[in-house]
């Protein structure tokens, strides 16, 4: 009679916990009251049953830290449904539990001797496993695998119906998410439109106001041509027509980007940037070994257009005093650029924000973490995971 109460106290113990883990917190009280035990831990395998979750309560251990498959779990057995029950009194020897490639690690380090393991079952069909341990030897009995197995049958359809809670909520979370970045890379990629058509605008503009009236005055002037010093000036125009133009392209394509490499190129815009008459301290580091530019050309200038945009809001808008740009591996490929302007009040101008929205568009579309904050200045961050990366190259 005492261990009905103790069942029914555990029942209602589980009413009004939306999750496993407070759920199990909640009724480890009772269960010690029925059965010591110096760890406990329940496992839920997936619908297809290749792997399993565990959650646990008493000794912290790896086996809640991530899923695992049901092939390495020390309950496999109960698991694949070859049996209901495992009952043994010394399980670092016992090879039901120890075996080539188990994830067994935490019943050798806390020594768990004695552990007894019942089936969780909804509608006949095993969904998981209740785990009892107890460091001392021979500790439980058979006896104590009914005890178990009356607490698992009052968990079981509780922790099945929280588990089909939790995979709707994070479905419901990920679709959420999903949509949002479909919508706003949808957004961002119109503006980013907008800004590449003003782009060419401004570039048919810069080849009809300059290139074309240069070389409609060297059409003019080569008819007038006569003297050596009317030669010389002629080729000083041609001259300046193709600097002119350099200049056009090399806005329009990165070709440095190409010829020397991404450091050299955003050292240059810095430098070009910034002009003359400034006294602005650069430092450009590339601590990846030269990762960036073994990328495909698409992420490679994705990333230079990012850091020549931020340039310019710091030079533009932030009055800053120096800027740094950064590249460095760990977990993927990390771009950042620092400098030590106005921080917040240099982005809230329409061209800075503007500019914001086309760095973050341009990493969402490489598949890029996009991170914007203050500190003494504004610091960007881009960071490239691992998969995106050539796969010969990856830093992990």
């Amino acid at each position: 009679m005492a261990d009905l109460a103790y069942y029914l106290r555990i029942s209602n113990h589980l009413a009004g916990n939306l999750d496993i883990k407070s759920a199990l917190r909640s009724v480890k009280s009772e269960i010690d009251r029925i059965l010591e035990v110096d760890h406990l831990d329940v496992c839920l395998i997936d619908d297809q049953g290749y792997w399993n979750t565990s959650y646990e309560v008493g000794l912290r251990t790896s086996w809640s830290r991530t899923r695992a498959p049901v092939e390495v779990s020390p309950v496999r057995d109960i698991l694949r449904g070859d049996c209901d029950s495992l009952l043994t009194g010394n399980a670092p020897e016992d090879p039901r539990y120890v075996f080539e490639g188990a994830d067994c690690e935490p019943i050798l380090k806390h020594n768990m001797r004695s552990r007894v393991n019942v089936a969780m079952k909804v509608l006949g069909r095993t969904i998981g496993a209740l785990n009892c341990s107890s460091r001392k030897p021979d500790f439980y009995d058979g006896y104590a695998v009914e005890q178990v197995r009356n607490i698992a049958d009052i968990l079981a359809p509780y922790f099945y119906a929280l588990r089909a809670n939790e995979q709707a909520r994070r479905e419901a979370i990920m679709r959420t998410e999903l949509q949002a970045r479909e919508e706003g890379l949808r957004l961002g990629a119109l503006s980013l439109t907008d800004a590449l058509e003003l782009e060419r605008q401004r570039i048919g503009m810069d080849l009809h106001d300059q290139t074309l009236a240069d070389m409609t005055r060297i059409s003019r002037d080569l008819e007038r041509c006569k003297s050596r010093e009317d030669i010389q000036n002629l080729r000083n125009n041609v001259q300046n027509c193709i600097q002119g133009l350099r200049e056009i392209i090399d806005t329009s394509i990165p070709s440095l980007l190409e010829l020397f490499g991404f450091q050299h190129a955003v050292r240059t815009h810095l430098e070009r940037a910034i002009g003359l008459g400034r006294n602005i301290e650069v430092d450009v580091r590339d601590l990846s070994d030269g990762l960036i530019d073994n990328l495909p050309q698409a992420k490679r200038i994705a990333l230079f257009r990012i850091a020549q945009e931020a340039v310019n809001n710091a030079v533009r808008h932030a009055s800053a005093n120096k800027i740094e740009v950064e590249l460095e591996c760990r977990d993927g490929l990390h771009l950042r650029i620092r400098d030590d302007g106005h921080s917040k009040a240099a982005v809230q101008s329409e061209q800075a924000t503007g500019g914001l929205t086309h760095m973050r568009t341009r990493a969402r579309l490489i598949a890029a973490q996009f991170d914007v904050r203050y500190d003494g200045g504004t610091v960007i961050s881009v960071c490239l995971p691992v998969s995106e990366c050539p796969r010969s190259e990856r830093v992990i």
